[in-house]
């Protein structure tokens, strides 16, 4: 299983070398774990960039995997992650559903660098 990372997304979107590598994973809808805040990331830099119908493509697409709800499960183990890796609220709450499920988390985001079960890509350009 997979959790693709907001970053990862993008990277995808743009066509990018790790969007390139990542393609395939991105392309296995049975396989992604698909974290709410995700969505919430998603669509708002979607439609902040592009436009509505454009994000709820993208959106609709992302819906094809398994979409997990943060519950009060999930909401603790996140703060637990969160004071322990020193993440930010909404990395945290991907992480903790990605190690909930046993999924590896695809990223860019420097934050989860040395963290177990975690696919880094160190960005190349802004």
């Amino acid at each position: 299983m997979n959790v693709i990372d907001t970053s990862c997304w993008i990277e995808y979107l743009m066509d990018s070398s790790i969007g390139n590598i990542i393609a395939p994973v991105v392309e296995n809808p049975n396989e992604l774990i698909v974290p709410t805040i995700t969505l919430y990331e998603m669509y708002k830099k979607l439609t902040t960039e592009k436009n509505e119908d454009y994000a709820m493509k993208i959106i609709t697409y992302m819906c094809s995997g398994k979409i997990v709800a943060l519950d009060s499960d999930l909401s603790i183990m996140a703060a637990q992650i969160s004071r322990k890796n020193k993440l930010p609220m909404a990395d945290s709450i991907i992480y903790a559903t990605a190690k909930h499920y046993s999924a590896i988390l695809w990223t860019t985001d420097k934050h989860f660098k040395d963290i177990p079960d975690v696919q880094y890509f160190p960005k190349t350009s802004s």
